[in-house]
């Protein structure tokens, strides 16, 4: 029976997150979907991950040099059988019925990927419900009685290239729609180049997404995105990331297009010049990095500056009220 089913295969790329795998691995064999082939690809860790997942016979265990988490799920793509690919990160959890929810989707509409809605750790304690709470996916609720909502290829591009909505666990995509894989050139938004890889390069794209919370992301300091301190996340996503994006879909773009990635861009630049000049008091650091966002756009980069100043002051008033709660609390 299961032979007639798509064989899936589960990558799960970990380095040093001995404590938190077993969940992952438990939560990929505890699927309603029967017919999965688990890999976990083991990048260079130096804690005891090996000796924790070979306590499952059922996963396929890979040991590879450290070369970050894209080289880490491209390891396990290289092992893949299945012609569906789904990517759980070892430090999350999906429900029971994730890939038979999702499977069923990407088979019956073939579409080239599906995502889901999840539950987002908070700092402060608890759960959010994340995708309906995203402004960019706000157009694209227009029946909220959907489990689904499609996402053709005109909308996908414009959602992309504004934001992504679909971090790896959440993902479950067919094999052959892949383009070139995790791009390892990329510092945070490797899986984000990947989709955009697909939309962009393949010539009609399809996906879906659901609102429906399948799977909990745990949020620690080792997170790829969420465990950065914001310094680090302006200048290597924000700023290097993005300037590979552009260079990689340069002459795919339109001017418009085009303008969408260097905002963020010059939003990293502004940003990071902010924290030059009040955390470390590098005025000429600063003056370097506005300059570097001048040359994109001057009138871009001024118009940025004042956004800026409130994003700053709104995270500070919103991290004294969370310390002053805690008092209380304590």
């Amino acid at each position: 029976m299961n032979d007639k089913l798509p064989l899936v295969t589960v990558i799960i790329p970990t380095y040093n997150r001995a404590q938190y795998i077993s969940t992952a691995i438990e939560s990929a064999l505890a699927q309603t979907y029967p017919n999965i082939q688990l890999v976990v690809i083991d990048d260079g860790s130096t804690d005891e991950t090996e000796s924790v997942v070979k306590k499952y016979p059922q996963a396929e265990y890979v040991l590879q040099p450290h070369g970050r988490q894209a080289s880490a799920r491209n390891g396990g793509l290289k092992h893949a059988k299945g012609t569906i690919i789904a990517s759980l990160d070892s430090d999350d959890k999906w429900d029971p019925n994730f890939l038979e929810f999702c499977v069923t989707k990407l088979e019956k509409d073939k579409l080239d990927f599906v995502f889901t809605n999840w539950n987002q750790q908070l700092p402060e304690g608890g759960f959010t419900d994340f995708l309906l709470q995203d402004r960019a996916l706000q157009p694209y609720l227009k029946n909220e009685n959907n489990a689904w909502y499609p996402l053709p290829n005109d909308q996908l591009r414009k959602l992309y290239l504004d934001t992504c909505p679909s971090p790896s666990s959440a993902v479950v995509m067919r094999k052959s729609s892949i383009i070139s894989g995790w791009n390892e050139d990329i510092h945070v938004g490797d899986d984000w180049c990947m989709y955009l890889d697909m939309i962009i390069f393949n010539k009609e794209c399809k996906a879906a997404f659901t609102l429906n919370k399948l799977w909990y992301k745990h949020v620690n300091n080792n997170n790829v995105f969420d465990g950065r301190v914001r310094n680090e996340l302006l200048e290597l996503f924000y700023i290097e990331d993005n300037r590979t994006f552009l260079n990689r879909y340069y002459d795919h773009l339109s001017k418009s297009e085009r303008k969408v990635i260097n905002k963020r861009c010059i939003r990293g630049y502004v940003e990071l010049a902010k924290h030059r000049v009040f955390r470390n008091r590098n005025i000429g650091k600063a003056l370097m990095l506005m300059h570097e966002s001048m040359k994109i756009s001057n009138i871009i980069t001024l118009l940025t500056v004042p956004t800026v100043i409130f994003f700053g002051f709104h995270r500070h008033r919103r991290d004294l009220l969370f310390k002053l709660q805690q008092k209380r609390d304590d």
